[in-house]
């Protein structure tokens, strides 16, 4: 290979959002070599300035089509934290079914459509529909579930409106429950399906590593998605969670519209590698048993692995909505009416694990109910730093291979992170003349 070449992919495809890589080499040296963030800014915390609290949740749910369900739940659970607000435990259980959806949909749709060409050396999932087209139906199966779990949970697949404040403003009722809980019965057998045909590609994921930090929820209680304490890998358990800021440090870059961030090291991540390297033990057996079939174990520092630690999330995520279901039946299912707060100032935080890692909303509210401040910290924003070191890695490692097997191999590094890269962009350096 000639020791003069470059690498500029413009917007990296299967990915949410636009991102570049940029890499030269001159003299066999690396001259640059760039993660490149060039989405246009969005400020949905200046939109939430001067919004009523029951209008917080409606905006925050456009941040992302994707992740619409984890960011009404980090914003209500944000409000009510703020309004002193105490749910009931069916509303709890509900919203838990509706993270479980969310990560669902958002995982079977990375590994089937996103990921999936990458393993089978094709552009698209377009041409597996001709070469694996029983394997790309049950994609699709489990894929259209977790949207219509979504939408049976939630009032619709994405944007959900039944979630407000204190409560849902309607509930699934027991006959649909049942229904939803037949159809994940059905689902357990094609997940070890997928599981099996992603298994048998799966030497087609670097082998990889570099060690870094990792950072998510945490419980001693189960396998946190919804609720939990903030950990490191390398500071362990941080019990303040209103102090957040302690362990995101957030700061700019020149060449990035969205923000990045570290704590103990230059950089950190988060997503289901991340939750799986901080919580495997509380993962179902069905779910572990996942994890031993691609030789899965914490603290695994191959950022590829992320894609296998979604499978296993997908698996877990199908197991514990049975539970929560088989309790909700159980108890019965109440027509509660949410619960009404009574209005005064404060402020909250609200923390989720939604499908990309660690979310946080934070808002500040006045004695009217109004949103004076709000800060929110996106898990995309907070990978960035770490795309950018593993490249730095990756590329001196495979320097011997041809250009288009170096632009194709840090392509599937960032898509392995699942970068939502639209969430992440909340900066934009202004020069004025």
């Amino acid at each position: 290979m000639s020791k003069d070449f470059s690498v500029h992919v413009e917007h990296v495809t299967r990915v949410e959002g636009h991102g570049n890589i940029i890499l030269d080499v001159k003299n066999g040296r690396i001259e640059k070599l760039q993660w490149n963030v060039v989405e246009a800014p969005r400020f949905f915390e200046a939109m939430l300035r001067g919004q009523h609290y029951n209008e917080l949740r409606p905006i925050t749910s456009r941040i992302c089509g994707i992740c619409s369900i984890g960011h009404s739940l980090a914003s209500l659970k944000a409000t009510e934290d703020a309004l002193g607000v105490k749910i009931t435990k069916q509303t709890e259980m509900l919203r838990r079914l509706a993270i479980h959806a969310e990560n669902m949909q958002s995982h079977i749709l990375h590994i089937g459509y996103l990921v999936a060409p990458d393993l089978f050396g094709v552009g698209s999932v377009f041409p597996m529909v001709g070469t694996h087209t029983e394997a790309v139906l049950k994609i699709v199966k489990l894929h259209r579930l977790a949207n219509e779990m979504s939408d049976l949970i939630c009032g619709r697949t994405i944007h959900p409106i039944r979630m407000v404040v204190g409560g849902f403003s309607m509930h699934p009722t027991e006959k649909q429950l049942v229904q939803l809980k037949n159809r994940l019965l059905e689902a357990q057998e094609l997940t070890k399906e997928i599981a099996s045909l992603v298994q048998s590609v799966g030497d087609k994921l670097p082998a990889f590593t570099r060690e870094t930090e990792y950072i998510g929820l945490t419980s001693d209680s189960e396998y946190a998605l919804y609720d939990g304490k903030i950990a490191s890998t390398d500071t362990g358990v941080h019990p303040a969670y209103r102090d957040y800021k302690e362990i995101m440090e957030e700061y700019f870059v020149p060449h990035s519209t969205a923000k990045y961030a570290k704590h103990a090291r230059e950089s950190y991540m988060v997503g289901a590698l991340a939750r799986f390297n901080l919580n495997s033990k509380q993962l179902h057996p069905d779910a572990q048993d996942v994890a031993h079939m691609f030789g899965l174990k914490p603290i695994n520092y191959n950022p590829f692995m992320n894609t296998i630690a979604q499978l296993v999330e997908f698996t877990h995520s199908i197991q514990d909505s049975l539970s929560l279901i088989d309790s909700l039946l159980d108890q019965g299912i109440k027509q509660e009416k949410p619960i009404r707060p009574a209005v005064k100032a404060g402020r909250g935080v609200g923390l989720v694990e939604v499908p990309r890692g660690i979310l946080v909303h934070d808002y500040t509210l006045n004695s009217k109910g109004y949103c004076t401040k709000a800060n929110c910290i996106i898990p995309t924003n907070q990978n960035h730093a770490n795309i950018q070191l593993d490249m730095e890695k990756l590329v001196p490692e495979i320097m011997n291979k041809s250009p288009k097997e170096i632009e194709l191999t840090l392509e599937m590094l960032v898509r392995a992170y699942d970068p939502c890269i639209s969430c992440s962009t909340h900066y934009l350096d202004v020069i004025f003349v």
